[in-house]
């Protein structure tokens, strides 16, 4: 099979590996997209530390059974089949701990996560194994690419979730990048007031506005008067879908006395701040990492069933080839798209890259409804 693998910083290449077969409890998946997420970018130029040279990253992503292993089809309630349209959560827990037991899986001390771990074959490749109780089902009504934003819009979900998101919050989101729009759109689903989204890029803004998303350009004036025009007072709820130095001490001060600050964003990981707009001003401050099995579940169910044009989120479509200079343009900020998907199997409407017809009708039959 064919799969994009990490070479070193800055070099990826497109090799041939040998095709995964399912062992005890797992399942093969035929990858029809995996989409392009900022902590694969920031492992492919070194910045975060966390991708490694010979690792297969990838880890939001949608694809179709095609091998079930001994043991796998119970896993998952209803059973699982060849040809189900599936995505995954790539949190792989244990299952046993105190964490797993309160469905805080994210927080398992032994877990391990597709597309970061160096040692699992992740979703940038044609095919890819995973535990079978990972798998979520997903209806075949849906766009099927939809199926590679879930991940996203989880962790956004449950940023707002740990945010304590709820009716009458007023909810600034820092970054509007895809994190940013996930975790205002998780507000939205918990029945805050419509966020306001800081983001200095116009793309991004038009983006957000067409998801019926309020957003500001911070360059525009004094952000503290502009996000408190717009939301009628100051925000009780912020959430950095950043992660610096200077957008966690935007959000402190942004944020009203005793309101909440969720830390989402991963740019950076050490940073320095104000002790005392925690202390003397009473706000917290939250850290936000995934999502939980029945959240990243939820969210499948969210993305399935609403009306909203997720299609949005989706600014770019290439295969296997054009992805690595894909990476590097969107590394080096040559190219603003919001989400990237990657299609192993060859983009939407291109001769696939075996010039197979099986493999011609696949990507037909995946290209956007």
């Amino acid at each position: 099979m064919r799969a994009l693998v990490m070479k070193g910083n800055w070099e990826l290449k497109v090799d041939d590996l040998p095709a995964p077969r399912a062992a005890a409890g797992e399942v093969v998946i035929s990858v029809l997209a995996t989409g392009i997420c900022g902590s694969d970018l920031h492992g492919f130029t070194g910045e975060n530390g966390r991708r490694f040279a010979g690792q297969v990253m990838g880890h939001e992503t949608v694809g179709r059974i095609t091998e079930v292993g001994p043991g796998a089809a119970e896993a998952v309630e209803g059973g699982l089949h060849e040809g189900q349209l599936v995505t995954v959560n790539p949190v792989i827990a244990c299952g046993d701990c105190e964490a797993c037991s309160a469905d805080a899986q994210q927080l398992c001390p032994s877990r391990r996560v597709i597309g970061v771990d160096p040692a699992l074959r992740s979703a940038f490749a044609e095919t890819m194994s995973v535990p079978a109780g990972n798998v979520v089902v997903l209806p075949e009504s849906m766009p099927a690419e939809y199926g590679a934003l879930i991940e996203p819009l989880a962790v956004g979900h449950h940023a707002a979730v740990r945010g304590g998101c709820r009716p009458g919050d007023r909810v600034l989101v820092i970054g509007g990048g895809p994190i940013g729009q996930a975790a205002a759109l998780g507000a939205l689903r918990l029945g805050a007031e419509p966020p306001v989204v800081s983001e200095p890029h116009p793309g991004r803004r038009a983006l957000l506005s067409r998801l019926g998303l309020r957003a500001v350009d911070p360059a525009a004036g004094e952000l503290d008067g502009l996000v408190r025009d717009m939301l009628g007072g100051r925000p009780t709820v912020t959430m950095d879908a950043v992660g610096t130095e200077g957008t966690v001490g935007d959000a402190l001060a942004l944020t009203e006395l005793g309101g909440r600050v969720v830390l989402v964003g991963m740019h950076a990981p050490r940073l320095e701040l104000s002790a005392y707009a925690v202390s003397t001003q009473e706000r917290a401050l939250i850290g936000s990492f995934c999502y939980s099995a029945s959240e990243f579940a939820q969210t499948a169910q969210w993305v399935a069933a609403t009306d909203l044009d997720l299609s949005a989120l989706i600014e770019g479509r290439v295969g296997l080839d054009g992805a690595p200079d894909s990476f590097t343009a969107l590394a080096r900020g040559e190219d603003q798209a919001s989400k990237v998907l990657v299609y192993p199997h060859g983009a939407p409407g291109s001769a696939p890259a075996d010039g197979s017809a099986a493999a011609a009708a696949t990507t037909s039959e995946e290209a956007p409804k």
